[in-house]
């Protein structure tokens, strides 16, 4: 990159002075700062996405390894089995166990049960002083009544 020191700052700054002018220099010092805060966010931003780009290659060859080892320890196992029931088939002299074919559960469901609501111990369960103390409302007002009661009332 450049490096710009505090003398080569100067001097840019005394020349732009010189050429720009001290009215618009303000404006077009704010306008480069601008562009130069929109180029290095620019600049992050391919960052970010090669960097992304990148994590995403090695999860890909991550996930691959995964799939051929789960694959390598599958095959391993199947034929461990079919190996267990040649041998038990040749002990026995009959066919071992089906392993395709799938088990039947039986689905059992809940009985039903009532819920029981206990609406009298719900509607009695904070004491009416207490609400009269705390100002909770006992009954649901209107729109029409709460605006009657609570509109000022007129001095005669």
């Amino acid at each position: 990159m450049i490096d710009l020191g505090i003398e080569k700052m100067m001097v840019i700054g005394a020349v732009a002075l010189i050429v720009i002018g001290p009215e618009k220099l303000p404006r077009v010092a704010r306008t480069v700062g601008t562009l130069l805060g929109k180029a290095q966010r620019y600049v992050a931003d391919v960052k970010a996405e090669v960097n992304r780009s990148i994590e995403l290659e090695e999860l890909k060859k991550m996930k691959d390894t995964v799939e051929t080892a789960a694959r390598d320890v599958e095959s391993s196992i199947h034929g461990t089995v079919n190996e267990i029931d040649r041998e038990f088939k040749d002990a026995t002299g009959t066919l071992a166990i089906d392993h395709a074919a799938p088990i039947e559960i039986p689905v059992s469901y809940p009985e039903y049960r009532h819920p029981k609501k206990k609406w009298r111990l719900k509607q009695g369960a904070t004491p009416s002083w207490y609400k009269a103390r705390n100002g909770i409302r006992t009954k649901a007002l209107s729109g029409a009544a709460r605006v009657a009661r609570f509109r000022p009332q007129k001095f005669n």
